[in-house]
């Protein structure tokens, strides 16, 4: 079984105050979010998604969910105060719709709305021979490892440097034994599922996603998501 874990909890606080959650934010007629999980309800080898949400956010998404005919998604679970927690309880819930069977957890931004059917068949593909796949792209301007004064202590080779993005992905119980350790621990502070499996021991291997699958975070990123959403549009009318 494959499970798409959708985390989509944030606040967009660098969104300059907008009203909504940058991830209901419309983007060509539709919110960010339902851009997202429909590339995962579209995939034929994605079994079931699970949506961690803003509590205060979760009717207006199962509206949505009911408008835009999403039928794969199974669970909607409150989101947790930080992104490690919002990830658990999406985890958890993947736990009882696997129900005992064997599955891939593919953990993906609920406003990275631009991977591919590709990126994710490589992941899953990537988890059944490895155990592990971790969505990157290749770095493009040099990279600079700044010490505490300010000053430069390490300009890491490009060819061994790469971009981790999303989706991160593991057999489900792989993952949770790590987030099972990380709450033993009183460890709340890993900024991504691989940073935690690294942390723990698990060996991590890449895939190499597209270059536009960028993070919304800020105005800049949602102007950039528009002219490729348009340049893509364009290209399946004109060539």
């Amino acid at each position: 079984m494959n499970i798409g874990v959708i985390f989509a909890g944030g606040v967009g606080r660098r969104m300059n105050g907008t009203a909504k959650p940058k991830q209901f934010l419309n983007v060509y007629g539709k919110p960010i979010i339902i851009h997202t999980l429909e590339l995962f309800e579209l995939h034929k080898d994605i079994d079931a998604i699970v949506v961690a949400c803003l509590e205060d956010w979760i009717p207006y998404l199962e509206e949505l969910i009911g408008r835009y005919n999403l039928k794969k998604i199974k669970k909607v679970v409150p989101g947790g105060s930080n992104g490690q927690e919002s990830i658990y309880r999406g985890l958890k819930a993947a736990k009882e719709i696997a129900n005992g069977e064997k599955a891939i957890v593919l953990i993906h931004d609920g406003v990275r709305p631009l991977i591919d059917e590709k990126t994710i068949s490589d992941n899953i593909a990537s988890v059944e021979k490895h155990g592990s796949a971790i969505t990157c792209v290749c770095v493009k301007e040099t990279v600079l490892v700044v010490s505490e004064d300010n000053s430069i202590s390490e300009i890491p080779n490009r060819d061994n440097t790469k971009l981790a993005r999303a989706p991160q992905s593991f057999y489900l119980d792989d993952i949770l034994e790590c987030h099972s350790k990380a709450i033993q621990e009183n460890k709340f502070d890993f900024i991504d599922s691989c940073s935690m499996a690294q942390y723990y021991g698990k060996k991590l291997y890449l895939i190499e996603g597209p270059q536009e699958n960028i993070k919304i975070t800020t105005p800049d990123d949602l102007y950039v998501l528009r002219a490729l959403l348009k340049a893509k549009e364009e290209a399946q009318v004109f060539g």
